[in-house]
């Protein structure tokens, strides 16, 4: 099989992970991109071999690339290799043996809860009615945790007001119904107020300022702006402030949407950092 096929299959192995297991672009992209890099040196299925493939990543680690990189690029031979097997394109899966390297973890960064309001008081718009909008979406943000591309993706009627939740559509297509409390809702009722003086767009929740959709750079440009942290940063702000003011573990999953218990557990040693840091700086003999 030549060059070309084995390209060829890598894009069609992009579909699959798109329209069938419904990956973000962001993990579509970096799959896509290692794979690519790989076919640079395996010219072929016959070629793809487990000691060709630690051969590529033993020439990463002598580039120099980061443990993270070569977590990834394990993490895209695996599942293209898994996937080339079921559409018979590979006898057995060669990639299977491939040992990922361990990533340190580095705890996140967030934000204390009074920074995290004067962010909520802090957004740098154009005029008043962009003001109204950016404050919506950072109170929304930092009120239920979502990630910015399900803020982005809301529709008008995803919004139940009386009960004061949202329908979200989250990673892997997968819908869950996130809360927000009373100062996200006074945000988002003065903002749909205001909305049709900016709106084109039928359906979105938020609109740019030609009325479309809103698009994900520019919330993250709102959100930096703001608080100067990065939308993820702020979403750990909300897990671990609930945290500490006592939820329930399963009930940050939920709200996060996160498939495992295990990702969201990150967040306990946030908070445990967080506590020793407090006790050694108020308690008399730390």
């Amino acid at each position: 099989m030549s060059n070309t096929q084995l390209v060829e299959a890598i894009y069609d192995f992009a579909e699959h992970q798109r329209l069938v297991l419904g990956r973000s672009e962001a993990t579509i992209k970096g799959y896509t991109s290692d794979l690519l890099d790989l076919a640079k040196t395996i010219d072929s299925f016959s070629s793809f071999t487990l000691p060709r493939l630690r051969n590529w990543l033993a020439a990463a680690v002598a580039e120099g690339k980061a443990r993270s990189t070569l977590a990834r690029r394990t993490a895209s031979a695996k599942a293209f290799s898994t996937w080339a097997v079921k559409q018979g394109y590979l006898r057995t899966d060669e990639a299977a043996k491939l040992s990922s390297p361990k990533v340190p973890k580095h705890l996140p960064k967030v934000l204390d809860p009074k920074e995290a309001s004067a962010a909520m008081d802090n957004a740098k718009s154009a005029d008043e009615l962009h003001l109204v909008r950016d404050t919506a979406m950072l109170e929304l943000l930092y009120a239920t945790g979502m990630r910015v591309s399900e803020l982005t993706g809301i529709d008008l009627h995803d919004i139940d007001s009386s009960r004061q939740t949202i329908r979200v559509l989250g990673k892997g297509n997968k819908e869950r119904i996130v809360p927000f409390g009373d100062a996200a809702n006074t945000a988002l009722n003065a903002w749909l107020a205001r909305r049709e003086e900016l709106a084109k767009d039928p359906d979105a929740l938020f609109v740019g300022t030609r009325g479309k959709r809103i698009d994900q750079r520019q919330v993250r440009r709102v959100v930096e702006a703001a608080g100067e942290v990065s939308p993820h940063a702020l979403r750990h702000s909300t897990a671990t402030h609930l945290l500490e003011g006592g939820a329930d573990l399963r009930v940050v999953q939920e709200l996060l949407g996160h498939s495992s218990l295990q990702t969201t557990q990150v967040y306990t040693h946030v908070t445990s950092e967080r506590l020793k840091k407090v006790f050694n700086q108020a308690h008399p003999r730390a």
